[in-house]
């Protein structure tokens, strides 16, 4: 983290280096000395926020164009032909490659499911984005996730709201995703191990609730839990089935409706429930 910082103090420092005497000298440790002050605060201001990495930047960009055209093909389905730009902005970001196993990332950015391990998968890059944007959600809204999965979902949404709390009901993957947030510097999610169908009262009101696994039906405690005016986006069908893609809407006086968004498969919410 230094090395930014002292390359910065040596192009300021040049064109003085060749001054002399005393009052040289005093400027060359005057302009030294503000430019690293400058370079630590900056350290400090970042401190807890996860770095836009630079590594396999190309190939992010060139998914998030796939991810729109999908959007575009989908639009009798959304009603719309795009998606957020600050949703489009996050997965641009985010790196996919860091949420997948070793004998997976070299197709982390193909818009396609992909196998993490304990019969999981992470979620198609278009769908992660389509959800995401049916959110709606806003800076400072609180989003429950249901199924953590990688923590590819929650890092994305990350960057668009003001906390995430997130559960997954596989310890190994759950104890792993939470490791991996933390190294990546995203400081406002929280993982929990346990089952998401009864969403997490502690946390609760939530302005929205992403579930990334596909339950018979909408589970009535994350109902409870969404907050008046909240949405909530929730695969629902059998099990190994073709299953639809609902949004859930809480109005101002707690009626809930649903809209059917698209089909979908995503792997079954499991639980005690």
């Amino acid at each position: 983290m230094l090395k930014p910082v002292y390359s910065r103090v040596k192009k300021a420092a040049g064109p003085d280096v060749c001054v002399t005497g005393q009052d040289g000298c005093t400027r060359v440790m005057v302009m030294c000395l503000r430019v690293l002050l400058t370079g630590l605060l900056w350290l400090a201001l970042s401190d807890g926020l996860p770095a836009a990495p630079q590594e396999r930047a190309a190939e992010r960009a060139a998914m998030v164009e796939l991810v729109g055209k999908n959007a575009q093909e989908t639009a009798d389905f959304l009603g719309k032909e795009s998606l957020d730009d600050a949703v489009l902005g996050a997965m641009r970001t985010v790196p996919r490659h860091r949420f997948v196993p070793a004998d997976e990332q070299a197709h982390a950015y193909e818009n396609r499911p992909l196998a993490i391990g304990f019969g999981q998968t992470i979620s198609q890059p278009y769908i992660v984005a389509l959800m995401t944007d049916q959110l709606q959600v806003k800076a400072g809204d609180k989003v429950l996730e249901v199924g953590t999965g990688s923590g590819y979902q929650a890092a994305v949404l990350s960057g668009l709201v003001a906390r995430v709390s997130t559960i997954e009901i596989v310890p190994q993957l759950g104890e792993r995703a939470r490791e991996l947030l933390q190294q990546l510097g995203y400081a406002n999610v929280e993982v929990r191990i346990g089952d998401g169908y009864y969403g997490w009262e502690e946390q609760a009101p939530f302005d929205a609730i992403i579930v990334t696994a596909a339950a018979s039906h909408v589970p009535p405690p994350l109902v409870d839990q969404l907050k008046p005016g909240g949405r909530m986006i929730i695969p629902v069908g059998s099990r190994f089935m073709v299953q639809e893609l609902l949004l859930v809407e809480k109005s101002a006086a707690g009626a809930v409706t649903t809209r059917q968004i698209l089909p979908v498969a995503f792997v079954p919410l499991t639980g005690g429930h």
